[in-house]
């Protein structure tokens, strides 16, 4: 079960090389969706200069190289391929991938490892509006490579090293071990942050301890390490909190924060200065990757140790590239990053290649994050200025879902079970919907309601389908006989069905989720047209029209379960 516009393109793209030479051959067909056809073939447009004859004789010859295709070709105006398939090929395409496990997806050769940097709080900190779109993005394209049959790893790079800790741990011994942990457990981190920063600022013995504990800290002293894991232990746990919310899928097995590479950092800074890649420059050891110039137009310099001896992001950013080729075999990392840290990531990937760690064999990408902005087109926070925290903001979506429910007769029970993965679907579709790169404003009003492009609306259209199949009396995977595509509104929807598996390819190889959101819309929008005008069950409806209908039915809902799942979107029983 091939996409139909790439099926054509390999058929046009043999027919150029029959008519015109094995040259040829590799011209782009331009196959596009057409309004006097099913796919329209643009190549003899493009084709007629080089080969010196008119665009309309060129489009000739292919369509007579053409004429044993399933379907039928016409030249149409100056020397356009009109192509429509034959109905028997779509019903034939459309039942296989109802009877294929995967729904027409296939599997990569050979198979990557793909590293998967995404989520990354800061452990000094509560989690914020800030990483939900990391961790959204990020765990659908760990769903997606793992669905085409990539090696995922997932690397949680947490913030839980540096000079803060000092304070934090020293905070923690003076409310108590228990107090510290049932705040932290709780989500308090930006307050249990603030009160260390406050007596930090205003408290100079505080201060000086603080100091010594960063020193203890770093030096491995056994006792801070264990306070330090305590603090960290209890952030984890809140951590997973939000996580289990959210569905998705990381776990304490994916952390590898700052302080896995705490150990690295001293030999990562001598190997590039031996190798003469990192030299000394105003007293810091830096890095002064080819193309990259200041607003001095000066090189400009990615410090791996600083003047004082410490090290910075640019540090561990080094210390992880090398680590995930050398260690981790990685053949692509994707960085779920925000798109602010775009020019420290090119000279980080920049700075790995000069020193050889980074080959060619390898990519490195850095999956940029958009900003979240409220309605007012600034960044999204509070009224008070203050940064929004995730569990309010998604505890908050759960509530107006069961608002938006409440008045459709369920008990309390399934009330709110629904009113979870709606709130859920929500903010995750509304999230993926838009190209991560670009800033998204975020709106629970848009985003929950049961029209459009939106969660709660892809959602239903699952719940509907399934309710046709009680109403029937069967299950979808009953559902096992022919499609058959007979009448428009069949067709479209049939035809629509076979571009999935190469959508879901096409993620995995582009990193683009909102495309196969755009997709899963378009399908929902084109089974409402087919549930409206061509009934399933219903008085005059014969028996067997019913089975064909029911098939197209149990396709389109597992096209529709399986990519909201690669989402990471949730999906009801019932609504």
């Amino acid at each position: 079960m091939t996409d139909p516009q790439i099926v054509l393109a390999e058929r046009v793209q043999q027919a150029l090389a029959a008519a015109f030479g094995a040259e040829h051959a590799d011209a782009d067909p331009l196959i596009r969706p057409s309004q006097f056809a099913d796919f329209q073939a643009n190549v003899a447009m493009s084709l007629a200069k080089r080969l010196r004859r008119s665009p309309r004789e060129v489009a000739q010859a292919l369509a007579a190289e053409l004429s044993d295709f399933p379907g039928t070709v016409e030249v149409s105006g100056p020397g356009f391929l009109n192509i429509t398939l034959d109905d028997s090929w779509i019903a034939a395409e459309a039942t296989g991938m109802l009877r294929d496990p995967r729904a027409g997806v296939g599997t990569v050769t050979p198979a990557q490892t793909i590293v998967i940097d995404y989520s990354a709080p800061n452990a000094a900190k509560e989690m914020h509006v800030g990483h939900l779109r990391t961790t959204i993005v990020g765990d659908a394209l760990a769903r997606v490579h793992e669905h085409v049959g990539n090696t995922v790893i997932r690397q949680n790079h947490l913030g839980d090293w540096g000079t803060p800790f000092g304070m934090l741990i020293e905070h923690l011994l003076d409310i108590g071990e228990e107090t510290a942990v049932a705040q932290l457990e709780a989500g308090m981190g930006t307050e249990f942050y603030q009160a260390a920063r406050a007596k930090f600022d205003g408290d100079d013995g505080f201060k000086a301890r603080s100091r010594t504990r960063v020193t203890t800290l770093q030096s491995g002293d056994a006792d801070t390490l264990r306070l330090w894991h305590v603090f960290m232990d209890a952030t984890v746990r809140y951590f997973n909190k939000v996580y289990g919310m959210l569905g998705v899928t990381l776990t304490d097995a994916d952390i590898a924060g700052e302080s896995m590479y705490n150990p690295m950092l001293a030999q990562t800074c001598d190997d590039l200065e031996t190798a003469g890649v990192a030299v000394m420059s105003e007293g810091a050891l830096c890095l002064f990757p080819p193309g990259f110039t200041g607003s001095d137009d000066k090189p400009l310099p990615l410090i791996i140790r600083k003047s004082d001896g410490g090290y910075g992001y640019a540090s561990t950013d080094m210390a992880a590239i090398r680590y995930r080729v050398h260690d981790l075999k990685a053949d692509r990392i994707l960085y779920v990053v925000g798109a602010d840290q775009a020019l420290h990531f090119r000279m980080v990937f920049a700075a790995a290649q000069q020193a050889g760690w980074l080959p060619d064999t390898v990519s490195a990408e850095h999956v940029q994050i958009g900003m979240m902005l409220g309605k007012d087109g600034r960044r999204f926070k509070t009224r008070s200025g203050e940064s929004v925290k995730l569990m309010d903001l998604l505890q908050e979506a759960v509530d107006r879902a069961g608002a938006a429910i409440a008045e459709r007769g369920y008990d309390e029970a399934t009330r709110a079970e629904i009113a979870q993965v709606v709130g859920m679907g929500a903010v995750k579709y509304a999230d993926l919907s838009v190209s991560h790169d670009s800033e998204y404003v975020f709106d629970f009003d848009r985003m929950l309601k049961f029209t459009g492009n939106t969660g709660p609306y892809m959602q239903y259209a699952t719940a509907r389908i399934r309710s046709i199949f009680r109403k029937a009396g069967v299950t979808p995977a009953d559902a096992g006989g022919a499609v058959v595509p007979a009448q428009p509104a069949e067709r479209a929807l049939a035809l629509h069905l076979l571009r999935f598996g190469a959508l879901v390819e096409h993620v995995a190889t582009a990193s683009e989720p909102h495309t196969l959101c755009a997709f899963l819309f378009e399908t929902a929008s084109l089974f409402s047209t087919f549930y409206e005008e061509c009934p399933v069950i219903k008085d005059g409806v014969d028996a067997e029209t019913t089975q064909q209908r029911l098939a197209l039915c149990a396709l389109t809902l597992r096209v529709l379960e399986t990519g909201l799942g690669l989402l990471g979107v949730p999906v009801p029983e019932r609504m």
